[in-house]
């Protein structure tokens, strides 16, 4: 029965040893439908017409390497062991011997490895002609989960600091309080009419210059926090209603609810990315 051979077919023939790309003398008996014996006999009794670069046999390291990598080449089905180590012809021994046989088949056939030849040739020269059809796709939906990925990271950092807390989050709305307090370096900002205890006891274990912008502040407890605590500075001021949070004088973060009553009911804490409105509060503190 003949077998159909296409281009692809002929391509899975090609292999790379000693730099070179070749064919098996297996591979090649195959598509010009002759027995290997009768293409061997041909090669050795020609031997001179097949220089290095034409034809060579492969040793019996390379033999090895080539079986553990193609399990389907003829190197698992022709060639039972070592005594039958098989050529390895260049393209342009392929083209000798088609000659040399004088085949109609071979003439044909001929073409078609030429063809693959010159294909092969093209992958060879792209940086990523080892990567197979499944392997560009596994690394194409690989590159597209770390973006999506990546932009599901900024997005859930930019929630965290814009969230709205409902009643009984207490524990996730001083948690991001802590949060936005530790990213100062040297100085915190604190506006706040209503600053009491609650928030004091936060700001005991940080370890930054602290200002409590406030018009509110029981006087008893001003004084025995100051007496314990150095980290603090009070600041009487009544121009402002809402709570705002200033890091390093240059992050500013909006809040709805008063620090003490953090989580009770339901509210919003924000950044604001103005540097303007920024500056603007730093002038009236």
């Amino acid at each position: 029965m003949n077998e159909l051979i296409t281009k692809e077919n002929i391509e899975d023939m090609i292999y790379e040893i000693r730099k070179v790309q070749v064919m098996l003398s297996s591979d090649v008996a195959k598509l010009y439908k002759v027995e290997t014996k009768v293409l061997n006999q041909t090669i050795k009794r020609n031997i001179k017409r097949f220089p290095p670069t034409f034809c060579f046999q492969i040793s019996k390291k390379e033999y090895d390497n080539l079986r553990s990598q193609f399990v389907t080449s003829s190197l698992n089905s022709n060639y039972g062991g070592v005594r039958y180590l098989p050529y390895a012809l260049t393209e342009q021994g392929i083209m000798m011997l088609s000659g040399l046989l004088k085949s109609d088949v071979a003439v044909k056939v001929n073409i078609r490895i030429i063809d693959a030849f010159v294909k092969m040739r093209h992958y060879l020269g792209n940086s990523d002609y080892r990567l197979t059809n499944i392997e560009t796709k596994i690394i194409e939906h690989d590159n597209s989960i770390k973006l999506l990925q990546q932009s599901f990271d900024k997005l859930n950092k930019k929630q965290k600091v814009n969230t709205i807390f409902f009643e009984g989050q207490i524990y996730d709305a001083y948690s991001l309080l802590l949060d936005i307090l530790n990213k100062a370096k040297e100085e915190i900002i604190i506006i706040d009419n209503y600053a009491g205890r609650e928030l004091l006891d936060i700001l005991k274990g940080i370890n930054k210059k602290i200002i409590i912008v406030s018009s509110n502040i029981d006087e008893i407890l001003k004084k025995k926090y100051e007496l314990q605590y150095k980290n603090v500075e009070f600041i009487n001021n009544k121009t402002f209603h809402d709570r705002f949070i200033i890091i390093d004088k240059k992050e500013l973060y909006s809040c709805g609810s008063s620090f003490k009553d953090l989580g009770k009911k339901c509210f919003y804490i924000g950044k604001i990315d103005s540097k303007e409105l920024l500056e603007n509060i730093m002038v009236k503190i």
